[in-house]
């Protein structure tokens, strides 16, 4: 009886393969490492660090290749020069977005980060028109981060040098800028409410990146039916929806059509004037997964960003000391810093930039898809296949970036120490798909960064050489170790 068990379970097995291979056409597909039935590449990947397993793969298959997570396959782009052809060249048809079902479970295909085709289009064109209306990537909203820049002072001032942990502190700054132009609101930095929202927004980046994830990403399966943190993420999310829900009844009911605040209140208009459209992508439920995915995406990347950029300050003082003679140099202390002193400040500029270089924050980038069947480099990608585009191996480039991995400003300075610009530096994505809010992102490094170097000396509690600023997790994104330090005024 057993052998019998064994022999079904075998042929059963083949046939799985064979109808697998027949149904996915792979002989059309891109070369990689043989699947296996039901896990497919799984055994060959290191879910604690997927992004190194690419680099690998890559020296084996070349720069385009096709991996198994489960049943489903996925083309993985790895390379400068893959990347730019697919995202930049062939942007309309790599500009769709592919297979993450934990966050799938969280947005059902609304929003602007998980959605495609016609709503994503008229999503994401009108909250950059909206955005740009409030003032990003303007004077108006340089002004709100300064003043959120000297309120993040304040609350470090108030440590009076005693050893912190700036997580929280970090994050509260840039989600009071996207509260300011979402909900034209800005929270105190000890309100319970918003502490709250930081803590499941952090919680979440961190969970996102841990191998467990991973799985549930591979073997969506687990999602419905298996208990784990997947489960802590899904309920995070739904307590921050449930609080924008409950600001968007606020506005309801306080709405001038004359004369809107902030983001919602434009949101609300719009689904007025579109009331007739049966086929209208304005509804609530999209107004809160857009808002949902603003709120988060405007605030735990920056913030990490941030959280990780002191590490590295405080690992290499040689670096800070340098940054804060040219803040002194060119600022002073007795105004804040603007975008006008960027262009005066090669070497700060520089610094931020090898900040987002080298910690490579979402090192596969979030998934594309293609919107059509696309012949790439003499391979045929059907439409909605999955397109895993390595962003550290454009970042960790050795022919344009030296020395990758040592952390050096001097990889954004060119001889004369003039600041250099980089078509590598990729950190936002490039093509259709790039990051929204990357303009409000990049002031706010450059200004929330330079004001601390310009108000406080970083002192660690270990010495800088045995700091170690490895990250604690690989998975979706890079997530920092914790650690302490001292804000000496300076």
């Amino acid at each position: 009886m057993a052998l019998v068990l064994v022999l079904v379970l075998t042929l059963s097995c083949l046939l799985l393969l064979s109808f697998w291979r027949q149904s996915s056409g792979r002989g059309k597909l891109p070369p990689g490492p043989t699947p296996l039935p039901l896990i497919g590449n799984v055994l060959q990947i290191d879910i604690k660090n997927i992004s190194k397993s690419l680099t690998n793969l890559s020296k084996v298959y070349g720069p385009v290749f096709t991996l198994y997570f489960g049943l489903k396959p996925s083309v993985v782009l790895h390379g400068y020069e893959a990347v730019k052809e697919a995202l930049v060249d062939l942007g309309e048809e790599f500009a769709g977005r592919g297979s993450f079902p934990v966050s799938e479970r969280v947005n059902k295909g609304l929003g602007i980060l998980f959605s495609n085709g016609k709503r994503w289009k008229e999503i994401r064109r009108f909250s950059l028109m909206t955005l740009r209306n409030f003032g990003m990537g303007k004077r108006s909203i340089e002004e709100r981060v300064q003043e959120e820049a000297h309120c993040l002072v304040e609350e470090f001032r108030k440590t009076n040098g005693e050893p912190c942990d700036p997580t929280f502190v970090l994050c509260c700054a840039p989600c009071n800028v996207i509260c300011s132009i979402i909900f034209q609101k800005r929270f105190d930095y000890k309100d319970q409410t918003f502490l709250n929202l930081m803590g499941k927004f952090e919680e979440n980046h961190r969970l996102m990146s841990t191998p467990w994830i991973q799985i549930c990403n591979t073997f969506p399966v687990i999602i419905d039916y298996l208990p784990g943190s997947h489960n802590k993420i899904l309920k995070n999310f739904a307590d921050v929806k449930s609080y924008v829900l409950e600001k968007v009844k606020e506005h309801q009911e306080s709405l001038d059509v004359n004369n809107p605040r902030d983001f919602i209140d434009c949101f609300l208009i719009k689904m007025e004037q579109e009331g007739h459209n049966q086929q209208s992508e304005f509804t609530i439920e999209n107004l809160i997964a857009t808002v949902t995915d603003i709120f988060g995406a405007g605030t735990e990347t920056t913030s990490t960003t941030m959280r990780y950029g002191l590490l590295l300050l405080l690992k290499h003082p040689e670096i800070t000391a340098k940054a804060q003679e040219e803040i002194e140099r060119v600022v002073g202390r007795h105004r804040s810093p603007s975008m006008q002193d960027r262009s005066r400040m090669p070497y700060m500029d520089a610094v931020v930039h090898e900040i987002q270089r080298y910690i490579d924050l979402i090192p596969t980038n979030v998934p594309h898809a293609v919107t059509c069947d696309v012949k790439f480099r003499n391979y045929f990608i059907p439409k909605g296949m999955t397109i895993i585009t390595s962003l550290t191996s454009v970042l960790y480039d050795d022919k344009e970036f030296p020395n990758p991995e040592m952390f050096d400003p001097g990889h954004f300075l060119d001889e004369s120490g003039n600041f250099k610009k980089s078509d590598y530096f990729v950190p936002f994505s490039t093509g259709k798909r790039m990051c929204a809010g990357e303009g409000l992102a990049r002031m706010e490094l450059f200004l929330f960064l330079t004001t601390i170097l310009q108000n406080f000396y970083l002192k660690p509690l270990v010495d800088p050489e045995n700091i170690d600023t490895s990250p604690v997790a690989n998975g979706f994104g890079h997530v920092p170790p914790s650690y302490l330090l001292h804000f000496l005024p300076v």
